[in-house]
């Protein structure tokens, strides 16, 4: 009997799970994970924030690793024997036996790695900066040979752009020498988050499991591992990895300083990185790697303790890992998967964070570029091929001709495109072209280029960072000469090198139009060249370039590998809602039974949290904030009467979201003057008020100048004594009682930050945040979505429908726009999760604008806010009462 045939019930309890017991939605949530990973579901899974998420998802996927590998055993056993006579059972015993030496010889290596690492530590109490090679530093750039193609290598090579001494290392530390056993892989689960800051979450939950698996292992099972500790790992890129120090200070992109390093010879090598024939070392950090759980901040202190570097050696230790935290891009790119080694047949991957995935994956995709960059490309190509043009052979020769003909078509239809722009006031800014429109247009010259074929040329040959070096060379050479003729005094410009070349740039562009596919369009913009882009109908200011931008119109296709690939999937988040919206853009060629979902409620008591649709004003005028209506300074006034009313009953902080910066500006101006009602100062009378800044540099400024104001102002008894006068009398006091933060939808402070307990205690989204229909590129998206739907229900009418059918779309509307008001929604839904954060939280949600009332806005709420939750009432004197019974008596116990 293989293990295949084994099926794994579903626990009714998880032992495993840190708190006991769990509440009943965690208790739902690991069963239905559990079911999903065994029966090789792809389950969108939405847990309110609060509701420990995390610990569910580990909890769930870790104790089905640990029955699976019961399993495995098991079914070895079997398999190496079926009958039940002595010679039977005396081969599966020793068989027992033997893998049981072996997990306990594995597991001794960890604790002896475990040790060695506490040594190192206290020993390396104050870290000392390795001391700087006496020897004079060779440049990167030797001699005109360098820059010659290579003639070997495979398209995957190029990632790395290594030395033959550092492959030679790599291959030798990936075979089995020096008399080692072979490492066995194991089954894995990868989760996968936006970013390392959400990702240093998850090993805190780890550390809390209680997994059983020290029965065997008693003799090396201490009390502090008295459970079993999961092999964890946390991969990430160089920039965060990387710990050479003198290199971080000098390059600009440390992924290409990188790999410019590591192609030096071996006296100016990284000295983190150790010789061939010290494989050692490398596989003794990798053991401490897996010993003990590290987010990446812990992995790149340890290599820096260590001696070696982290980046490589995390890599070395993937086989062996059993939980491996990695960053989205690191997860979703294939050829990033393929430098790291992780193969996903029949492993586990959760990805964290849901709501982020399509954006990223529609992201990961596009190449930008502009028309500078072309002609900085096509004048260093140029310049490549005038000096080398005797030295290179006839093959390298015809694939640089080439090149140079796409670039020089490319270079003078952007030219061309600018200037009737800059001419004609009736041609819109922004255009959207299929990849084939573009090559048409380039000419008859680039019609008949073999796209692929010169894509293939230039990864094998790594010629772009060839050409790179070259220009680089020739401009250090310049900036020399500039120096000797200024004199000492004169500075010189700092190096380029570390900067990712021009036509690394062009290479990703054909990359994608050589397998671009019906889903695939170029954007061309006008650009001012002192500034952001400008809007599809205004015209720019002299000087103005193109900006070119590949992208896709369609998430699918980059998920479509992992998906096929893995065991399972399972998407979670914390406002995954509407669920369809994912299940129709990512699953739609998967058959409806592999897909499932799960969404609970919140864990809060009902009676803390209330969730109102504010449809009409103080005045009796109906709540419509869209675009058109944001200037009127009757909507503005209504608005700053609704907020001003809030300031008087809500305690501690408050947040109010806007659709727009546009529209946050509007108000503002307009509440300044005391015509528009002065409606700041008084405001301000009741709560400090802050902005949301523009600039990324200035949030945490103003969060931690909100979040004093709100504790500042926070007295149990004022608090009482305030509230109840505010809703029984109106009063007029002067006390300030919190902090007023008015913010921005889809902004710096709308997602990812945490507003617990005083610092949101109500949340106010104003009107919905609909992207601009002026964007071409949104329009293309629409009608490309809309198609799509069309084409899907031809196909299905043609076919007999057996049973349910997967959702595509809601009834009565299209599946453009179904896109477009999910994309709102799903931006809304991001907003009112920065408040309740956890069981004893609470505050009020509350919706500005007539078209929440709406079912099918209603419905695209999370689970535990919208339908039935949802309060509507008919006047604004309704919304003020349902607000007075819900804080009155929170204020009261304070």
């Amino acid at each position: 009997m293989s293990s295949d045939t084994l099926i794994l019930p579903t626990p009714e309890i998880f032992s495993a799970f840190p708190y006991t017991p769990p509440y009943n939605i965690q208790a739902q949530l690991m069963r239905h994970l559990y079911e999903a990973i065994e029966n090789r579901k792809v389950t969108v899974i939405e847990s309110p924030t609060g509701t420990g998420k995390t610990s569910s998802l580990l909890c769930a996927s870790l104790t089905w690793l640990h029955d699976e590998k019961n399993r495995a055993r098991k079914g070895k056993l079997n398999n190496a024997a079926t009958g039940d006579d002595w010679v039977s059972t005396q081969t599966r015993d020793r068989l027992r036996r033997q893998l049981e030496a072996e997990e306990l010889e594995y597991e001794q290596r960890l604790a002896d790695a475990r040790q060695k690492e506490a040594q190192l530590k206290s020993r390396a109490r104050v870290w000392k900066k390795p001391k700087p090679d006496d020897k004079p530093q060779q440049p990167f750039i030797d001699g005109d040979a360098s820059f010659l193609p290579e003639d070997g290598g495979t398209p995957g090579d190029d990632d790395m752009n290594l030395s033959p001494a550092v492959k030679a290392l790599m291959a030798r530390m990936d075979s089995h020498t020096n008399n080692e056993e072979p490492e066995m892989a194991c089954t894995k689960i990868y989760y996968a988050s936006r970013t390392h800051s959400q990702l240093t979450q998850v090993l805190p939950e780890l550390r809390k499991l209680k997994i059983p698996g020290c029965n065997n292992l008693s003799s090396i099972c201490s009390d502090d591992h008295k459970y079993y500790q999961s092999r964890a790992l946390s991969l990430g890129s160089r920039k965060h990895l990387c710990i050479n120090a003198e290199l971080r200070a000098r390059v600009k992109d440390i992924d290409e300083g990188c790999r410019e390093l590591l192609a030096e010879k071996k006296e100016n090598r990284c000295p983190y990185l150790p010789p061939v024939g010290e494989e050692v070392r490398m596989n003794e950090f990798r053991d401490q790697i897996l010993a003990t759980p590290k987010d990446i901040e812990d992995l790149a202190l340890s290599g820096r303790v260590s001696g070696i570097c982290p980046y490589f050696a995390s890599r070395k230790a993937i086989p062996q890992a059993e939980l491996i935290t990695l960053p989205y891009n690191l997860l979703l790119q294939k050829s990033a998967r393929e430098a790291l080694g992780i193969n996903l047949k029949d492993q586990i991957v959760v990805v964290d964070e849901g709501h982020n995935l399509i954006p990223t994956l529609l992201s990961l995709s596009t190449v930008h570029l502009s028309l500078p960059l072309v002609q900085t490309a096509l004048y260093q190509v140029t310049t490549y091929v005038t000096k080398f043009r005797n030295k290179l052979n006839p093959a390298n020769l015809v694939q640089l001709k080439r090149l140079l003909v796409f670039l020089d078509a490319l270079a003078k239809y952007s030219g061309e495109w600018r200037d009737m722009r800059r001419k004609s006031q009736q041609l819109e800014v922004q255009e959207v072209l299929t990849p084939a429109e573009l090559i048409e247009r380039m000419g008859r010259k680039v019609l008949g280029l073999n796209m692929l074929e010169i894509v293939n040329y230039l990864k094998k040959s790594k010629i772009a960072r060839k050409i790179s070096g070259y220009a680089e060379k020739l401009i250090e050479q310049a900036e020399k000469d500039k120096e000797l003729e200024a004199g000492p005094k004169k500075q010189v410009p700092a190096s380029r090198k570390g900067v990712v070349p021009p036509l690394l740039v062009i290479e990703d562009l054909m990359t994608a139009l050589a397998g671009a596919t019906d889903d695939g369009r170029i954007s061309l913009t006008l650009i001012n060249t002192s500034g952001p882009s400008i809007a599809s109908k205004s015209r720019p200011k002299q000087p103005s370039t193109v900006e070119i931008r590949y992208h896709l119109l369609n998430p699918a296709p980059h998920f479509r590998d992992v998906v096929d690939e893995a065991r399972a999937v399972i998407i979670a988040g914390g406002t995954m809602s509407p669920i369809s919206d994912v299940q129709n853009q990512l699953f739609s060629h998967l058959p409806p039974q592999r897909i499932t979902s799960f969404s609970c409620g919140h864990i809060i008591p009902p009676e803390n949290v209330l969730t109102v649709a504010v449809t009409k004003g103080p005045s009796g005028r109906e709540l419509d904030f869209r675009a058109g209506n944001q200037g009127d300074s009757s909507t503005l006034s209504d608005l700053g009467q609704i907020i001003l009313n809030f300031t008087r009953i809500i305690p501690g902080g408050m947040i109010v979201f806007f659709p727009s910066y546009k529209f946050l500006e509007n108000a503002k101006s307009a509440w300044a003057l005391a015509t528009g009602g002065g409606y700041l100062e008084k405001f301000d009378a009741k709560k400090k008020v802050f902005f949301e800044p523009e600039d990324q540099a200035g949030v945490e400024g103003v969060l931690q100048q909100y979040a004093t104001a709100v504790a500042g102002s926070l007295v149990s008894l004022l608090f009482e004594r305030v509230c109840l006068l505010n809703i029984c009398k109106n009063s007029q006091t002067s006390s300030q009682t919190g902090a007023l933060l008015l913010a921005v939808i889809g902004a710096k402070l709308s997602e990812g930050l945490n507003f617990a307990d005083d610092l949101a205690r109500a949340v106010v989204i104003v009107g919905l945040p609909f992207a601009n229909l002026a964007s071409a590129e949104l329009r293309e998206r629409m009608r490309y979505v809309k198609r799509e739907e069309e084409k899907l229900l031809r196909e299905r009418r043609k076919e007999t429908v057996e049973g349910a059918q997967r959702p595509i779309a809601l009834r009565g509307k299209d599946a453009a726009a179904e896109l477009y008001e999910n994309m709102c929604m799903n931006a809304v839904n991001q907003s009112i999760g920065r408040a309740i954060r956890h069981r004893g939280d609470w505050a009020a949600l509350l919706l500005l604008d007539q078209r929440y009332s709406n079912l099918s806005i209603r419905g695209k709420l999370p689970k535990w806010l919208g339908g039935d939750n949802l309060i509507v009432p008919g006047q604004f004197g309704g919304v003020m009462k349902q607000m007075g019974a819900f804080f009155r008596p929170k204020c009261r116990t304070g």
